[in-house]
């Protein structure tokens, strides 16, 4: 079959690319498969004996994938098991991306002491940055080679030797027939004669969503990655903290010390502390007055004797006693 559009991504290094050592079937690749490496850096695949089409390596600092391509988007590449009999699955058409990365929900943070987001990518739950990025691959496959912006199947989240996880028999893998007529993307989890149960529950719908420009921009968190450190920090050892304007002294100390905000604390704080005694005390004064048959100056004066006693207590309270 003859293979047609271009057969190189745009940017994709060749370093590695096994197809003069392995040769391969041509084909018109109408379905895409995802796998994750479970790796953190670029694999070997034997020398390519186990290599896709595509290895899609995180550049987490750079917030890009970098390409390596491996055989032509049209040409069966090698990271499927195909067994004897039964359905083909590498030469079925089918181009193939191993995402740099794991989807083993034990190495969801941390994995052999490196930390997720940081050191790699645990692709279930990764950055809307990764997404737009493999929804680009995603987009031009569809637009040079008409791989449909689709996914009908259920992505599965991995738990390995778990009841309901995407490893095996997962309920999702596609039988013979099913594999025959299906066009668009899925996973290494539902291809058939396989087992494996890569890449998990991908986020795959927003993957989609990019590519056919439909997902709103993912706002950042601001205060992502800022530890309690950070705060303290910032609020305790910096000497240019922005006084608020209604503050007394706002105009002469445009930027307030650790003292000035503790003072502004405080008086803030004494203020509702005062406000609150008061009507307290002025509740109790009223309801003991309550049935007395007292006419309204002594209620009056009940009330302000009240107020007065508790505002002293505050100040008494907050200040300690007068010198």
């Amino acid at each position: 079959m003859a293979k047609t559009g271009p057969q190189k991504y745009p940017g994709a290094s060749t370093e590695y690319f096994y197809q003069s050592k392995f040769g391969g079937s041509a084909m018109e690749s109408n379905v895409g498969v995802m796998h994750t490496t479970e790796g953190r850096t670029l694999p070997s695949y034997g020398g390519g004996g186990s290599a896709p089409n595509f290895t899609a390596l995180p550049d987490i600092k750079a917030k890009k994938l970098k390409w390596y391509q491996h055989f032509d988007f049209d040409v069966s590449s090698r990271a499927l098991v195909n067994k004897a009999g039964g359905v083909d699955t590498n030469t079925a058409n089918a181009v193939q991306v191993e995402l740099v990365g794991t989807c083993d929900e034990r190495n969801a943070s941390t994995w052999g002491g490196a930390k997720a987001g940081v050191d790699y990518l645990f692709w279930p739950a990764a950055p809307d940055w990764a997404l737009a990025e493999l929804a680009k691959f995603v987009k031009w496959a569809h637009e040079e080679h008409g791989v449909r912006l689709a996914s009908t199947v259920t992505w599965k989240p991995y738990k390995k030797g778990q009841a309901g996880g995407s490893y095996g028999a997962n309920g999702v893998r596609l039988t013979g027939a099913q594999w025959g007529a299906y066009y668009g993307w899925l996973g290494h989890q539902h291809v058939p004669e396989n087992d494996h149960g890569d890449p998990g529950d991908l986020d795959f719908a927003r993957v989609l969503a990019h590519a056919k420009g439909t997902n709103p921009p993912e706002e950042e968190d601001p205060m992502a990655g800022i530890t309690k450190k950070d705060i303290f920090d910032a609020v305790w050892k910096t000497d240019a903290i922005a006084a608020p304007a209604d503050a007394k002294d706002a105009k002469t100390n445009i930027n307030w010390q650790p003292q000035s905000i503790l003072r502004d604390v405080q008086a803030r704080v004494r203020r509702m502390d005062v406000t609150v005694a008061a009507q307290s005390a002025a509740i109790t004064a009223l309801a003991g007055q309550v049935g007395k048959g007292a006419d309204t100056a002594t209620v009056v004066a009940a009330v302000e004797r009240a107020i007065k006693d508790a505002v002293i207590k505050v100040d008494v309270d907050i200040n300690g006693p007068a010198a």
